[in-house]
């Protein structure tokens, strides 16, 4: 089974912002699924899903961004799930708005939420799924991260959101490379 998780901050306050841009994608898949959340025991949202025949688990922690691997280790062990079949979804400042990154595995890129999950799984060897918010022209990056989308930013926004959700059902339905093929162009 592969599981989904996205990262993001529990909770109304960070509900629009960049750092949250993988529990929207979760979020927006979860809709055009018709499926809910439900609470589990651990430090997560759970929402079972399947795309063609393949059945999949999407994952939301309410650990906070920076602690998301505590749930993610949870869910590993739980499901007996490998590191690989593990796709995290995630904002990145590192790439421009609305670009989207598929890898393989990889470092955490100086993301806490990756470097979380990397110190708990004790891999780097997990797929994740990049979503661009830009870098900050100036300021805290911190403040930027936990800020909200601009107006002029949100229709850029919806359109990498419903590509990363083409991109899953990509990944679920015909793996990684098709999944990456898709994400990485454009």
């Amino acid at each position: 089974m592969l599981v989904c998780v996205g990262l993001g901050n529990p909770g109304r306050r960070y509900a629009e912002t960049r750092h949250n841009l993988g529990f929207m994608v979760l979020d927006a898949l979860a809709g055009d699924l018709e499926v809910r959340w439900k609470a589990e025991k651990g430090f997560y949202f759970a929402a079972e899903g399947t795309i063609g025949d393949a059945p999949f688990r999407m994952v939301k922690p309410t650990t906070y961004v920076n602690r998301a691997g505590i749930a993610v280790r949870e869910v590993m062990d739980r499901c007996s799930v490998p590191p690989e079949r593990i796709l995290v979804v995630l904002d990145d400042v590192n790439l421009p708005l609305g670009r989207l990154r598929l890898r393989r595995k990889g470092s955490a890129g100086g993301h806490n939420g990756l470097a979380s999950i990397i110190a708990q799984v004790g891999s780097e060897d997990f797929p994740r799924l990049r979503l661009g918010i830009g870098m900050p022209e100036s300021g805290d990056l911190i403040e930027y991260v936990l800020g909200a989308f601009d107006e002029a930013e949100w229709p850029t926004v919806r359109e990498a959101i419903d590509r990363a959700v083409e991109g899953i059902r990509c990944f679920v339905s015909e793996g990684p490379d098709a999944a990456m093929n898709f994400c990485n162009a454009g």
